[in-house]
């Protein structure tokens, strides 16, 4: 069953698109949802060691390093300093990108 969003759309949830794949490869539901885990923890491994993981026909999950600067409390406006950090990052691929905003 999907949920509502804002625009009043359904979106697909987990047991969805679990539910596609399984339909559509003939897979067991059980087989797809391991699939799932296995491309995650693959992505986990490839970020950790080489920075990056790329998925074909989407995009990329890249690592990246945030330098330490300042900000403020929005409460207060004091200044305060946000220390570096290491985040991830998803870069959609062009394709992906083409194929899904309008061309302008």
């Amino acid at each position: 069953m999907a949920t509502s969003t804002a625009t009043g759309k359904k979106r697909m949830t987990q047991s969805d698109v679990i539910n596609y794949f399984a339909e559509r490869t003939g897979m067991k539901r059980a087989q797809v949802k391991q699939l799932f885990e296995d491309i995650a923890n693959l992505a986990t491994t490839e970020v950790k060691t080489n920075g990056e993981f790329v998925l074909p026909g989407f995009g990329k999950l890249v690592r990246s390093d945030r330098k330490a600067r300042e900000g403020r409390n929005p409460a207060t406006g004091e200044t305060i300093q946000i220390p570096a950090k290491t985040t991830l990052k998803f870069r959609v691929g062009k394709a992906m990108k083409d194929s899904v905003l309008p061309k302008k």
